[in-house]
C-alpha cells in the first residue's frame, strides 16, 4: 500500500468556514432563540417573523436564497409542534418557496430538518432549511468541501428577500 501524505486530501472533506464557526466562541444560549429575542449577540438576518415563527437567512449558506424557518419555542423536535403550529410552518414553507423562486429562480431544493447534533444540526434548535438548487451543481460534497464561491453574501440575500417582503407583506 503506498504511503499517503498528509498534504493528499482527496479523499476528504473539509468546509472551513465550518469549522471556524464550530470552534468561534459562541453567545449563552441558544443561537435561533437569542436571535428571535433580537439580542446583540448574534447576527440577526431575520426576513420575517411573527408571534410564533420566524424565517431567516443561513449565516453560512450553501447557496444564495438558503434560508431557515423556525419556531420561536425552543423544541428540537419536529413531534414538539402543535397542532396550531404545523399548518402555519407548512405555509411558511410554501411562501418563501414562492418567494425564492421569484428571486432566484432555482431549478430545484432541497428541505429538510437536521433533528440533532448526531443528524447534521450544529444548532439544537428546530429550524427547517430551504436550499435553491441550480443547474450543473456537481451536488452537495462541493459545497461541504469548501470548493464552491457563493455569489452573494447572506447580507444581500436578507436585503433582497426584505425588499421582496416589503413591497409584498403577508401574514398569517
Amino acid at each position: 500500500m503506498k504511503n499517503r501524505s498528509l498534504n493528499s486530501l482527496g479523499e476528504y472533506f473539509f468546509n472551513f468556514e465550518k469549522m471556524a464557526y464550530l470552534k468561534t466562541p459562541k453567545p449563552e444560549g441558544c443561537i435561533i432563540c437569542l436571535i428571535s429575542e433580537k439580542s446583540d449577540k448574534v447576527h440577526d438576518l431575520t426576513v420575517w417573523e411573527n408571534e410564533n415563527f420566524i424565517a431567516m437567512v443561513n449565516l453560512y449558506p450553501y447557496n444564495p436564497g438558503h434560508l431557515l424557518i423556525a419556531p420561536k419555542r425552543h423544541i428540537i423536535d419536529i413531534r414538539a409542534l402543535n397542532p396550531s403550529e404545523e399548518p402555519q410552518l407548512h405555509a411558511l414553507q410554501r411562501r418563501f418557496l414562492t418567494i425564492l423562486d421569484r428571486i432566484y429562480t432555482p431549478s430545484a431544493y432541497n428541505i429538510g430538518f437536521n433533528m440533532g447534533l448526531p443528524a447534521g444540526a450544529s444548532i439544537e434548535h428546530l429550524h427547517l432549511h430551504i436550499i435553491p438548487r441550480y443547474p450543473r451543481e456537481t451536488g452537495i460534497a462541493d459545497l461541504i468541501a469548501g470548493t464552491r464561491v457563493l455569489v452573494e453574501s447572506p447580507i444581500e440575500t436578507m436585503n433582497r428577500i426584505k425588499e421582496l417582503l416589503h413591497r409584498n407583506p403577508f401574514h398569517l
